[in-house]
């Protein structure tokens, strides 16, 4: 399944791949990867148990997704260990553990999507044009349930940080 024209880059049209995930469903299954000391996966079940925000992003190489990852960093930061904080894109690990380091990212784990784009179909978030995630906030309960789902319409704006906070905030 496809949807065409379900959000938009610098004001083109374009398609996301999967259905759009929404509020009060359960989460769909994911493996993403990352580095530390090796290579390393992040699952849905290692997320079981806490509440999760999931933030996706298209690239960590550029302004807006690093301004939106070092902002749920700052504002999550002090959660500490009650929550799971990861942030997705289809960056390679070894980059996304390199940009964490050189930005003091220490609250989000970062998880890359470029095996097999397993999350981008499965959460609906890939853009099928480019072959990068859209930009989105996804929060989970602890049992893994969707309680808050924000597919950013414009690629390169920015999510609603405050909408994202306060649900993840409020499952404390």
């Amino acid at each position: 399944m496809s949807r065409p024209e379900a959000v938009t880059f610098k004001g083109n049209p374009l398609t996301l791949a999967g259905e759009a995930v929404q509020a009060g469903q359960a989460a769909p299954d994911f493996t993403v990867h990352y580095f530390e000391d090796g290579l390393h996966t992040i699952t849905k079940a290692d997320l079981q148990g806490k509440p999760s925000i999931i933030s996706v992003v298209p690239s960590l190489d550029t302004g807006v997704c690093q301004i939106q990852t070092k902002r749920f960093n700052e504002e999550l930061g002090a959660l500490g260990d009650q929550i799971n904080a990861v942030t997705v894109s289809l960056d390679l690990p070894f980059a996304m553990n390199r940009f964490c380091g050189a930005e003091d990212i220490k609250a989000m784990r970062v998880g890359s999507d470029y095996h097999d784009r397993n999350f981008g179909n499965s959460w609906g978030m890939l853009i099928e044009e480019l072959q990068l995630l859209a930009r989105g906030v996804f929060v989970l309960d602890a049992g893994g349930n969707v309680v808050h789902a924000e597919t950013v319409p414009e690629v390169t704006n920015e999510p609603n940080y405050d909408a994202a906070v306060s649900a993840i905030k409020g499952l404390l």
